[in-house]
């Protein structure tokens, strides 16, 4: 087995050959002299006398290497130089050189023996396992690894004659060896046919060239690297939901003192703040494909959305409650706006009402106080006592078009709006979302005018206006759901179970924990769906919670009064795309901790995949209510402080005097 231990192009080359007897020559080229071969008793020495020589001998050599080495190796000139001047340095006694030689040997027979270390100092290529021939010829190599020792340093040239004689030789192995080094690294981790070479490690000469970094990275999201535990969530959220970085909460700006992970290290850049850097040159560009998907600097680019969403899936929290018009609000909304599984905020919140309570704007309020400061009400719309407002994240806001509404009324005699449908969509990036919440007729076997409500409401809502259609080409003018991209309809649909009050009472003592296939098999909306006749193309998904009505307030028992209603699934989120697998239900659950109505709260949490955008649509430029921001960080400041007050006092009283 022939292993290569280095070359060079010029005069000047060494090469090591070790033959299947154990044999280890040295073949270095003297500056001077015609080319000559000695034996092999001779002392192995092969000079070259022009560079002609040099070349085909290196030419032969090149051939053994990899074709993919070949194309990347730069092999540069090699001039000799006169041999140094001796250092002066303190006369040696022999017990030190002896000593230095034995340990040069003992290192030399150490790296070539242990499997885990390098072969040897010069980058050679070893083989891994030594087979039993060169094991029993150990005694050469030691000789010769012990001669090399020797030339690598000053004091065993002194009491080597060959040292003295031959200085500018072992200079020029020097630089062999160097060469070598290099070509050991284009060779990492290649091996030649029916063997297998380690590679020495190989350590810079000099320092490595400055990287540059790209400024645009598209790992970086300004607006969640901020987060002290980031890392912890990128593993949960591949876990648990399969998304990387999203839906993250910048309560704990700078925990650590510095931002966490080295994806941001682009932003460390700027020397004024966190946010990504812009330069000069590309604010002074003015693009030809202003407009385009793939214009520099775009706000709605590809670009900028993989900055702010790596994976091009934002997190959506939509929610439905029908209120029964009760005045009092629940004191605390958490449990049902920031469920405790995901541990992470949604990047944007829908929150759809029926029956709503007469102060909508109190209800507003409340939202926005739950949600803090990190969210902002883009759009809110009501229609009757119908609802819906739409917070979104507010470093989010700018990438939003102009948000238009629109409502249909499905009970035209009543003077109180409360059936009907409420409307309301806007494109993100490029990705035109359409929400819709309503209220269908009631009554347990009511289901044709159910179905009739759900009709009209698909061909009387006219939406989109004034923002174009991302797909014009798949729309239906008949049908708004086919108009945009992603479509998610919620609402109190009234769909009961077929059974009545006793059998569904049995199923649900059965201790059924999860699994609600017994009861869905009763359920009007499924069978409905499963027929086509109603919210075609929709998916909804699986139900794992109790039927959500009918409750008796402030308890959580179902109906007790002489009525005895059958406990029903009535309220619903269904979902539809226009690209298949866009839209990931995480999770689908109701809120059993609100109890000021008879209908629990039912809400989904959503990924959605997000595509790049063009500029010229019309945008909401960063606007929301900033009203109602002022209002509810106020008030929940104010409630805080109350809060620690009263903590203050109670622990004030129970101290007690003795007089």
């Amino acid at each position: 087995m022939n292993t290569l231990n280095g070359f060079s192009q010029h005069s000047g080359a060494c090469v090591t050959q070790s033959t299947e007897g154990g044999a280890v020559q040295d073949l270095q080229a003297k500056k001077a002299g015609r080319a000559v071969s000695k034996g092999a008793g001779d002392s192995g020495v092969l000079t070259f006398e022009d560079p002609l020589s040099v070349g085909i001998s290196l030419n032969e050599t090149l051939k053994l290497l990899p074709d993919e080495v070949k194309a990347n190796m730069r092999i540069k000139s090699i001039t000799p130089r006169p041999p140094r001047k001796p250092r002066l340095e303190r006369a040696a006694s022999l017990d030190e050189k002896s000593w230095r030689r034995w340990r040069r040997l003992r290192t030399s027979q150490e790296s070539l023996t242990d499997p885990n270390e390098t072969s040897s100092s010069n980058g050679s290529l070893q083989d891994a396992s030594l087979s039993p021939a060169v094991g029993a010829r150990a005694a050469p190599c030691d000789q010769c690894c012990e001669q090399n020792s020797l030339r690598s340093s000053p004091d065993a040239s002194e009491a080597s004659p060959a040292g003295k004689s031959k200085g500018g030789t072992a200079d020029l192995g020097k630089r062999a060896s160097e060469i070598s080094s290099a070509f050991g690294g284009l060779l990492r981790g290649k091996a030649f046919s029916g063997s297998k070479p380690r590679l020495a490690q190989i350590t810079p000469t000099r320092p490595l060239p400055p990287m540059e970094l790209n400024v645009a990275s598209h790992a970086l999201r300004t607006a969640n690297r901020i987060d002290s535990d980031f890392m912890d969530y990128r593993r949960y959220s591949q876990r648990e939901f399969g998304r990387v970085s999203s839906s993250l909460s910048d309560t704990r700006l700078h925990g650590s003192g510095m931002v966490y992970d080295n994806c941001s290290t682009d932003s460390m850049k700027s020397t004024f703040s966190l946010l990504t850097p812009i330069r000069a040159k590309d604010v002074r560009n003015r693009s030809y494909l202003e407009g385009s998907l793939l214009a520099n600097g775009a706000l709605l680019g590809a670009e900028e959305l993989s900055r702010y969403f790596p994976d091009r899936n934002i997190g959506i929290f939509v929610a439905t409650w029908n209120m029964q018009g009760q005045k009092e609000l629940p004191v605390n909304l958490d449990d049902f706006l920031l469920p405790t599984d995901p541990d992470y905020a949604q990047d944007m919140y829908v929150i759809g009402v029926q029956e709503g309570c007469p102060d909508r704007r109190e209800w507003e309020i409340r939202l926005q106080e739950t949600l803090g400061p990190h969210y902002v009400m883009l759009y809110s719309a009501a229609h009757g006592v119908l609802y819906m407002s739409v917070f979104i994240r507010r470093d989010l806001i700018w990438f939003c078009s102009e948000v238009e509404y629109a409502t249909v009324t499905t009970r035209i005699v009543s003077q109180i709006k409360t059936k009907g449908a409420l409307g309301i969509s806007f494109t993100f990036f490029g990705t035109s979302f359409l929400f819709i919440t309503s209220h269908f007729t009631s009554g347990d076997s009511k289901v044709n005018e159910r179905k009739m409500d759900y009709s009209k409401t698909i061909q009387a809502l006219a939406l989109p206006k004034n923002v174009p259609d991302t797909n014009p080409y798949r729309s239906s003018s008949s049908d708004v759901t086919t108009r945009f991209d992603e479509v998610f309809w919620f609402g109190d649909f009234n769909f009961r179970l077929n059974k009545d009050r006793e059998t569904v009472d049995s199923i649900l003592k059965q201790n059924l924990e999860k699994d609600m296939s017994k009861l869905l098999e009763y359920d009007q909306l499924i069978n409905e769906m499963s027929r086509g006749s109603i919210f075609k193309g929709f998916q909804e998904a699986d139900i794992h919670f109790y039927p959500s009505y009918k409750f008796d307030i402030g308890k959580d028992s179902y109906d007790t009064t002489s009525k005895q209603r059958t406990p029903s699934y009535t309220d619903r989120v269904v979902y539809r795309s226009r690209h298949k697998d866009d839209i990931h239900a995480v999770k689908y659950s109701s809120c059993p901790v609100l109890k000021t109505s008879d209908h629990r709260p039912v809400f989904a949490l959503f990924r959605v995949k997000v595509r790049p955008g063009r500029d010229n649509i019309p945008l909401a430029a960063g606007q929301f209510d900033r009203e109602l921001y002022l209002i509810g960080i106020k008030r929940r400041i104010t409630r805080e402080l109350k809060k620690r007050h009263e903590q203050k006092d109670q622990k004030s009283s129970s101290v007690c005097s003795i007089s």
